[in-house]
């Protein structure tokens, strides 16, 4: 049984909401708007300023949808009032990051310095030489971007180098011992 299905969305001040046929969810906000398809199957209602998601059946597939269409307009409803961060750390020497116009330059240990555009919707911000922060309304936009950008040179477990989530643990390794 979805617990997170069941919850109703409590729809905040300044957010207007749109649900068109085929269950087309546009969320209009003060940071921008977002519009998902969700399951023609998942039934959206709007009362008393809660929006609820209720599934036809207790059929497998409904159930797993259940929670997961109430999750992504929550997510998009979040965006639209508050944003997402992803904050990364660049550890290493000679790794570095910096911002020149409206692509990242990443310097992780290649013969050449990573040249990454940033994509529509998402704002990247170096305020240090090893630290980015990621920006936008779109969950999955800004963890997608922010997982693309640790691709490059993910964390190694025997010096720790490379870039990181911020708060992220990576567990080190004993390197070799000499005899």
């Amino acid at each position: 049984m979805s617990r997170i299905g069941l919850k109703p969305i409590a729809i905040p001040a300044g957010v207007e909401i749109k649900i068109n046929d085929n269950n087309l969810v546009e969320v209009k906000g003060p940071k921008g708007q977002l519009s998902e398809k969700i399951s023609a199957d998942m039934k959206i209602t709007i009362e008393n300023g809660e929006l609820t998601v209720a599934r036809p059946t207790e059929n497998k597939r409904h159930k797993s949808l259940h929670g997961l269409s109430r999750t992504l307009i929550s997510n998009m409803i979040i965006g639209v009032t508050e944003g997402y961060t992803k904050t990364l750390e660049i550890e290493g020497t000679g790794y570095r990051a910096a911002k020149q116009g409206n692509k990242l330059v990443l310097t992780l240990g290649y013969s050449h310095p990573l040249e990454l555009e940033d994509p529509k919707g998402i704002e990247v911000e170096v305020p240090a030489a090893n630290k980015i922060i990621v920006k936008g309304i779109d969950k999955q936009l800004v963890g997608n971007y922010a997982a693309n950008i640790r691709s490059y040179r993910e964390p190694e477990p025997y010096k720790g180098k490379g870039v990181r989530y911020q708060g992220e643990v990576v567990r080190r390794k004993v390197g070799k011992t000499g005899k």
